[in-house]
């Protein structure tokens, strides 16, 4: 039907084609850069100063509170 001589059988190439190699790579790549992300992103509020002021707040008006 085909006469061209290096085509491959039709389960090899399907096999090849539907073949997940490196994808856990990949996708360790996107979770690791993501969860990067993510720490810079928190890091940011948490050093912010709305942050800062907010815990020194609520230290203050704990350790004001009278028994």
């Amino acid at each position: 039907m085909f006469p061209h001589p290096t085509r491959l059988p039709i389960r090899p190439r399907r096999e090849f084609l539907l073949a997940d190699d490196g994808m856990t790579t990949v996708e360790y790549c996107v979770g690791l850069i993501a969860a990067a992300a993510l720490a810079v992103v928190l890091y940011g509020i948490v050093t912010g100063d709305d942050v800062l002021n907010a815990i020194t707040s609520i230290i203050q008006r704990s350790l004001s509170v009278k028994i």
